[in-house]
């Protein structure tokens, strides 16, 4: 996406309720229901709101948490970390550096042979580009 939407009524335009709920508004998608949680396919996750590269299928593994886990961003430049302190409890969130979209949360419960990161992620903030 080339323009991004300069209003929340030209996001609501360009996205369905739930990925304007969780990319503008900060929702989450109930475990285990997004399109992405158990893809195996080959490719690059981009972002729902403006197409930026967020992650690979290489880095994707199988958390059991209920959503799409990532060890690590594709382009670290990519991906914004903002402190969290949201229901009670002190997390770190993902936004695309890009469009300021919500991505997830990451978590350092991540598989230590792969850095012991788990970038937990909404389905619905991802178009997986398959390769």
């Amino acid at each position: 996406m080339t323009d991004l939407p300069q209003t929340d009524e030209r996001w609501r335009d360009v996205l369905d309720p739930m990925q304007y709920a969780v990319l503008r508004e900060g929702a989450t998608e109930r475990a285990f229901t997004g399109e992405y949680v158990d893809t195996d396919e080959d490719g690059v996750y981009r972002c729902a709101g403006c197409h930026t590269p967020l992650f690979s299928s290489a880095t994707k593994y199988h958390s059991g948490s209920g959503w799409p886990s990532f060890t690590d961003p594709m382009d670290p430049a990519n991906v914004e970390l903002v402190p969290d302190h949201s229901h009670g409890v002190h997390r770190i969130e993902v936004r695309c550096a890009t469009c300021g979209g919500h991505l997830g949360h990451v978590f350092d419960d991540g598989p230590t042979d792969r850095g012991g990161k788990r970038y937990c992620l909404n389905s619905c903030a991802l178009d997986l580009e398959r390769t």
